[in-house]
């Protein structure tokens, strides 16, 4: 990768960790950012907040570890057949626009399955921080049960990879695990484009809330420099998703 320059930010208490401070390093270069220069930097563990790319990058702690999965290896579990066969009345829509039926899904995910949390009470502009980017426009995965819109997962698309973004929900449909559902699709949409990867963000073991990044089999964690892949088991495993 040709050099570029990144940016420190001031620390600032970690939103997953209790005592723990947060420091970011920026992509800051002159380079205009774009959607290849993104798959390059992702492989290098960073992410993406509306325009800008960052990691952390903390003084004490490396607990933030990028987590991928390679999609053409991936094998499902039995409890995420059983999920796509109790969906299969559901069906996908593409859209690259924001719709005004986001918002009011939005508001209801964050105000009952996230309350007291860092994001509630939802704001419009929270919804914008995961929809807007400038340099490189999400697609947006909408799962419809008849005409109603149940879940959307904003992920972005690389040349050689999407990135789930985030993924937002109708709190009354959780015996479906909507959230584990979304990653599927984005796993079948990544396939059907001929993408090698699925980034899932960052996976922090001490988290419980983030251990169904685990879930999918095999997976890749980045430590230190290389990416290590390790599998679930999985009886019976089918490469067939939908």
């Amino acid at each position: 990768m040709t050099t570029v320059k990144f940016g420190l930010s001031t620390t600032f208490p970690c939103g997953y960790l209790e005592h723990e401070q947060e420091r970011l390093l920026v992509y800051i270069d002159e380079q205009p950012l774009s959607p290849a220069l993104y798959s390059a930097l992702q492989s290098q563990g960073f992410r993406r907040s509306e325009d800008q790319v960052y990691k952390p990058h903390c003084q004490q702690c490396n607990a933030c570890q990028s987590i991928r999965l390679p999609v053409s290896k991936t094998l499902l579990t039995r409890s995420q057949k059983r999920l796509l066969k109790k969906a299969s009345g559901f069906h996908i829509r593409l859209s690259n626009k924001v719709k005004s039926s986001y918002y009011p899904l939005y508001e209801q995910y964050i105000n009952q399955k996230h309350k007291g949390g860092v994001m509630y009470p939802a704001s419009p502009s929270q919804l914008e921080s995961f929809t807007q980017c400038t340099w490189m426009p999400p697609i947006f995965i909408e799962l419809y049960d008849n005409e109603s819109l149940i879940a959307v997962a904003i992920t972005d698309s690389t040349p050689d990879s999407l990135s789930a973004v985030y993924t937002f929900y109708a709190p009354d449909y959780a015996k479906y695990s909507l959230g584990t559902l979304m990653i599927l699709q984005q796993i079948n949409l990544a396939k059907q484009m001929n993408k090698s990867w699925l980034y899932l963000g960052y996976f922090i073991e001490q988290c419980e809330k983030m251990s169904y990044k685990t879930r999918f089999s095999p997976y890749q964690i980045r430590i230190g420099e290389q990416w290590h892949e390790e599998t679930v088991d999985c009886k019976h495993p089918s490469p067939q998703l939908i």
